[in-house]
């Protein structure tokens, strides 16, 4: 049995494919949540449609006691509320699989250290990271994505248990970069919006390639290996995060510049703030980022930040 918290569009998709590979799955929502009323009433969200075998819950008790595997969806910057709220139950020997991506603000944490910090040893902990569009999922377009853990045998069982034709999965074998690069993706994609929003999309590329190699600085600094950012939780991502129709940070960054509202979840908006934190702590400099932090949270002017992307000194494209 494994429970899905969180009803949005990824956490609806991860109960979808679950379930469609075989495993009973409960989908937790709150009463109030927009998302569960709308499968409560029509078992669709506009994207997919949920089988009758998900189950839709909006109390934690019975499925959360219910299930050895329980799979976290919700909004990066409200991780720690929910483990704390989850800290009644009865949480022993189950395995918690984080699905979204993002640094927390503040403390600089990564998503997996405030699972263990809040969860204690008697649990495993696993993220879930990599491209894809709920969709694109749900039409039948296979993608890959990659599973990590500092437990191998945690690794090992998800990605045989959890892999089919439509995911591929690969083994991490760098929790650190992994969570850092996907949490990254998400303020390039906010920079790639603003591309187009400026109708600068050739830009692109120059963007992908200095956003990498920035995000591996980042990721070094850290501790992991700077290659991870080459790999499917940043670099791999980047066609769906980059330039997809169905990417919200792109799309966020986009209508930001032309001065139109958005009112999905950004996570990039957040993970820039905890970025610009870190390179501030590690004495990292990470231009990209920073442009982006300034024009969200100073009102830079876009145009002219970008101008001033391209007056920095001149450097060596590897130092």
């Amino acid at each position: 049995m494994i429970t899905v918290i969180g009803c949005g569009r990824w956490g609806s998709c991860i109960a979808w494919y679950l379930d469609k590979i075989g495993n009973d799955v409960y989908l937790y929502g709150r009463k109030a949540s927009k998302h569960m009323q709308a499968f409560q009433e029509t078992r669709s969200n506009g994207m997919l449609v949920l089988p009758e075998s998900v189950k839709l819950v909006t109390s934690l008790a019975p499925s959360i006691e219910a299930s050895n595997r329980i799979v976290i969806s919700v909004g990066a910057q409200n991780l720690r509320s929910l483990l704390k709220e989850l800290q009644g139950y009865s949480l022993k020997n189950k395995t918690f699989i984080l699905c979204m991506k993002g640094i927390e603000i503040g403390t600089g944490e990564r998503l997996s250290q405030i699972a263990k910090a809040v969860l204690g040893e008697n649990n495993q902990i696993a993220v879930w990271l990599g491209p894809g569009h709920v969709q694109e999922f749900f039409r039948g377009i296979p993608n890959c994505m990659v599973i990590d853990s500092d437990d191998q045998a945690t690794k090992d069982t998800l990605i045989q248990d959890f892999s089919s034709p439509l995911i591929r999965f690969y083994y991490g074998d760098d929790l650190i970069g992994n969570e850092i690069g996907a949490a990254a993706k998400n303020v390039i994609g906010i920079a790639a919006g603003m591309l187009d929003g400026l109708d600068l999309s050739s830009l692109k590329g120059a963007l992908m390639s200095r956003g990498t190699r920035e995000v591996s600085r980042l990721i070094a600094a850290e501790g992991g290996k700077e290659r991870t950012a080459y790999g499917l939780c940043h670099l791999g991502d980047y066609e769906a995060t980059v330039f997809s129709q169905f990417s919200n940070n792109r799309c966020f960054g986009e209508k930001y510049v032309k001065g139109e509202s958005f009112d999905k979840l950004a996570e990039g908006y957040y993970t820039v703030q905890a970025l610009i934190e870190s390179s501030e702590r590690l004495h990292i400099d990470l231009p990209i980022c920073q442009a982006v932090y300034d024009v969200l949270y100073h009102k830079a002017d876009p145009r002219e930040t970008l101008d001033g992307l391209f007056e920095r000194g001149l450097k060596p494209e590897y130092w």
